[in-house]
């Protein structure tokens, strides 16, 4: 994250929010909302990292040197769109960065009600492979929103052990 008094922040809460991907049962509200809206990954990257943006929203902290870098890692392979689409229009979605096994979401948006709802049930649907048991969906922390949809916390030192069995698994197909 941007600092003004260091040039990157690196976050490491004593809690970390993930949401299992095996065996996720999406609520009826989530699977209304996934239902609503075509799941793409990849295809819009720079309006999904600069809907993100938009410094209107609450708690805003991506600028123009976050664009940029996660932009050139994006370009390199290593962070992923995953977005949700009414037709044409582009409703909702989240970026992060894929190593492995390990997804870690950086942001998401919506500007269609349920078009986040819709991107992140998209994302585990894509991370439900043969690897799911082991794979790591990091969420950073849970949130009210992210709780709905089976965000839970768990301790550092959990964290670090899956993600540790994680990263040498492969990468889902959508991503590879």
């Amino acid at each position: 994250m941007p600092d003004h008094r260091a040039s990157v922040l690196w976050w490491s809460p004593v809690d970390r929010g993930v949401i299992e991907v095996a065996g996720y049962r999406p609520t009826r509200t989530v699977r209304r909302a996934r239902s609503k809206f075509e799941i793409r990954v990849n295809t819009a990257f720079d309006q999904v990292i600069r809907a993100c943006a938009d410094p209107r929203r609450p708690g805003a902290w991506i600028d123009q040197d976050i664009i940029a870098s996660y932009t050139e890692l994006h370009r390199l392979g290593w962070v992923h769109s995953v977005e949700a689409w009414d037709g044409d229009e582009l409703a909702g979605g989240l970026y992060g960065v894929a190593i492995g096994g390990l997804f870690a979401g950086e942001s998401m948006f919506h500007h269609k009600t349920d078009g986040s709802k819709a991107a992140v049930a998209g994302l585990i649907e894509l991370l439900d492979d043969e690897y799911a048991a082991e794979r790591v969906f990091d969420i950073q922390w849970v949130t009210e929103h992210l709780a709905t949809m089976g965000a839970i916390s768990i301790p550092r030192e959990e964290y670090v052990a899956r993600v540790r069995r994680a990263l040498p698994l492969p990468l889902p197909k959508a991503f590879s």
